[in-house]
């Protein structure tokens, strides 16, 4: 599935709660199948700053397109990582790079937190297409 499908794919779920809980509980259920980094990854150069609690990324190239791996401290924030790993798993460096996040807006994610998760948010996008970078580079 291209991103742009899979933002939509989203954005129709979400569509089905009819309130902010369900929404935050359902965030909450997608981080427990996200795919949990190697212990051996939890290491400082992997932590994602800007975020409230403690996220771990990874990242690595399997052919030309990104596998990604995370977990986080907190559950909530666990949840938001694996939404991102959702639409960024398994894609090229560059559509990673072309990518908007516009279902993010859509589905109302970036209001309905706090501001330190907010930047969280934001920290880990800029993340994801900075691994992008570096891996597109090494593709070229």
């Amino acid at each position: 599935m291209t991103i742009k499908e899979i933002q939509e794919e989203i954005i129709d779920e979400f569509s089905m709660f009819e309130d902010w809980m369900e929404r935050y509980e359902y965030i909450i259920e997608i981080g427990k199948s996200i795919p949990l980094i190697d212990e051996a990854e939890k290491k400082d150069e992997n932590l994602i700053t800007g975020c409230q609690s403690k996220v771990w990324l990874h990242s690595k190239i399997e052919g030309d397109t990104l596998t990604f791996s995370a977990d986080s401290d907190a559950i909530l924030t666990k949840g938001i990582v694996a939404l991102l790993l959702r639409v960024f798993n398994h894609q090229t460096p560059k559509e990673i790079l072309e990518a908007d996040t516009n279902f993010i807006d859509k589905i109302g994610l970036k209001e309905h937190l706090s501001p330190t998760r907010a930047n969280g948010l934001v920290s880990m996008i800029k993340q994801i297409k900075l691994y992008a970078l570096a891996f597109q580079s090494k593709l070229s």
